[in-house]
């Protein structure tokens, strides 16, 4: 079974409009379907991350510099994201086809490289 990571990417002005009544039932939605995916045996982990641009860290001249972001003009964000075990893309996309965030942003699959060492 392989790992694959759902990155939520959204536009933040989508989220932003919401009163905290449809805010809730948003998270509702989210949890029943994380709920369903772990019966099934499926979720391997996943979290909300917060609204601030997190940091960049890179090197420069043989020294460490941490930035604070965000780090480049764009609309959309990184929101949050899952961690789900399927067979191979196809599952993974039939999977990642009830969450709920395809109908607030782009939910990108990308499969965890395992490498054994």
């Amino acid at each position: 079974m392989a790992k694959f990571m759902l990155i939520l990417r959204e536009n933040p002005a989508t989220f932003a409009a919401l009163s905290p009544d449809e805010i809730q039932a948003i998270i509702q939605e989210y949890s029943a379907w994380a709920e369903k995916l772990g019966r099934a045996g499926k979720l391997a982990g996943g979290e909300k991350l917060r609204d601030e641009g997190g940091r960049h860290l890179s090197a420069r001249s043989g020294s460490l510099v941490a930035t604070d972001g965000p780090f480049a003009e764009a609309k959309e964000v990184v929101g949050g994201f899952f961690m789900i075990e399927a067979a191979d893309y196809a599952e993974a996309e039939t999977l990642a086809a009830d969450c709920p965030h395809v109908k607030y942003g782009v939910v990108e699959i990308r499969q965890v490289d395992m490498i054994d060492g």
